[in-house]
């Protein structure tokens, strides 16, 4: 790899977690000779850079002043859920198809765990989210279709953003744990059907909790975005 390829990864990736940690909030004007000199890069790739998050839809072109970072609504969340139940719900199924059965067991003998881990671990969410994205992983070599992976990627960049917007919640936590162990048994059990209504459900209950939190927010009754996180 080039130089200038390592500087515009660098650059891509910093960028990249800090929209979807809400350190550059929705809004936030990305100017080419600012953010080159603060991320120590030159203005070649840090236009690449950026080409990249336009591409993931992060950010827009801002009248020739760099991009802005892009806005997520309730209509925007909508559609992510969309294209997410669409992939996630094949997904599933293809992995019951093909799936190795063990590592979905293991996986949902994790998430039956979880009430444990939230009555002696105060960073669960961390640990919780690990365990999703070991769960994602599994899930994506099983089916074994490396073009719905890669249409998957993107959607879950934005799942990621998505999740700063609605409060911690360890009640869904719950929730969302016991549907993941479900999909997981029913990849395992080798039941395609099953595992795509769960798969539904779960996405189902994880998009009203977002709705209904930004519900709240609209009405004043949440915290700003960067203090909170949601299960999803």
């Amino acid at each position: 790899m080039t130089t200038t390829g390592r500087a515009s990864d660098r650059a891509y990736d910093t960028l990249r977690d800090e929209i979807i940690a809400w350190e550059l909030p929705p809004g936030s004007v990305l100017g080419e000779v600012e953010q080159a000199a603060r991320l120590g890069v030159s203005r070649t790739p840090l236009r690449e850079a950026l080409s990249r998050l336009a591409a993931d839809g992060l950010v827009a072109p801002h009248g020739g002043r760099g991009v802005v970072v892009t806005d997520l609504s309730a209509d925007d969340v909508r559609e992510l859920f969309e294209v997410r139940r669409a992939l996630e719900e094949q997904a599933a199924r293809l992995a019951a198809r093909r799936a190795d059965p063990e590592p979905f067991r293991a996986l949902a003998a994790e998430f039956a765990e979880v009430r444990d881990l939230l009555e002696h671990d105060d960073p669960l969410r961390h640990r919780y989210f690990d365990l999703v994205g070991r769960f994602d992983a599994a899930l994506d070599a099983a089916m074994a279709n490396g073009y719905l992976a890669a249409a998957l990627r993107p959607v879950r960049t934005h799942l990621a953003r998505v999740r700063r917007m609605a409060r911690f919640d360890a009640a869904r936590l719950l929730e969302a744990a016991r549907e993941h162990q479900a999909i997981a048994l029913a990849i395992a059990d080798g039941e395609p059907e099953l595992a795509a209504h769960a798969t539904h459900l779960h996405l189902h209950h994880a998009l009203q909790g977002i709705l209904d939190h930004l519900a709240g927010d609209a009405a004043g009754t949440h915290d700003h975005p960067q203090r909170t996180e949601h299960i999803a």
